[in-house]
């Protein structure tokens, strides 16, 4: 990180940031990925040919895909999001492949932003990268800002605020029947081992509990992530964006 970049690994997150107008280097192997490679020098990346040992010594993975390559670290201010419907917020999540599938999920979802709070895994961390499939370089990420900030900034845009909780409160089907998640939102989300603690709790207007049918104690992250963000965009897309407004 000290020349302010990170890794990308494999054809779908080259693809993403070639797409972004991100990528400063691509590393590859002779015959691998040529359609890949001539975007990648027809964009004026610089492009090195490398041989697969030296290939496998520059990726974090046990087998690479035939190529890698570097991109400017995105650094996004929180101040900067605006407009939003729908926000994630990622508090003390420190795994790295829960928070980049829950990146991802936020993108598939509609969602404007996602912000990492601190003490959560930097989004360029390398298997975090690669669980986002490429949605990195689709919405803004924003990381390394205080729990109590975010929220801050989410209620300034006119957010209601929801917090994940097995013991949560409210009913996720029942907010969805009574109109709550048609509102504006921003979602927090805890860590895989302790969810979220009370004070992150005590800034929410609701905790929310999603309802088991069956006999599973609880949802893992990510995909309690996509059970709450998906209703809330199903709600959202009811209404126009004029009604979709805090009363």
């Amino acid at each position: 990180m000290a020349e302010r970049r990170f890794v990308v690994e494999g054809p779908q997150a080259v693809r993403e940031a070639l797409a972004a107008g991100g990528l400063l280097e691509l590393f590859y192997e002779p015959g691998r990925h040529d359609e890949l490679v001539d975007q990648a020098r027809a964009s004026g990346t610089e492009v090195v040919e490398v041989t697969s040992a030296v290939l496998s010594a520059m990726a974090d993975t046990v087998t690479p895909q035939g190529l890698l390559g570097t991109a400017p670290l995105l650094d996004v201010a929180l101040a900067s999001i605006g407009s939003a419907r729908l926000l994630v917020v990622l508090d003390q999540v420190n795994d790295p492949g829960n928070a980049g599938t829950v990146l991802r999920t936020a993108d598939a979802a509609g969602a404007d932003a996602v912000v990492m709070t601190e003490g959560s895994v930097d989004p360029h961390n390398a298997k975090c990268v690669r669980a986002t499939a490429g949605s990195l370089w689709h919405l803004p990420v924003v990381s390394g800002v205080p729990l109590q900030d975010a929220v801050r900034r989410a209620r300034a845009l006119g957010l209601q605020v929801l917090a994940t909780s097995g013991s949560g409160d409210g009913d996720l089907d029942d907010l969805a029947d009574s109109g709550v998640l048609d509102l504006p939102t921003v979602w927090l989300f805890g860590g895989e081992a302790a969810g979220l603690p009370d004070s992150a709790l005590s800034l929410a207007d609701h905790s929310v509990r999603i309802p088991m049918r069956g006999r599973a104690e609880s949802l893992n992250l990510s995909a309690a992530a996509a059970v709450c963000l998906f209703a809330t965009a199903r709600a959202h897309r009811r209404l126009s964006p004029q009604q979709a407004t805090r009363s």
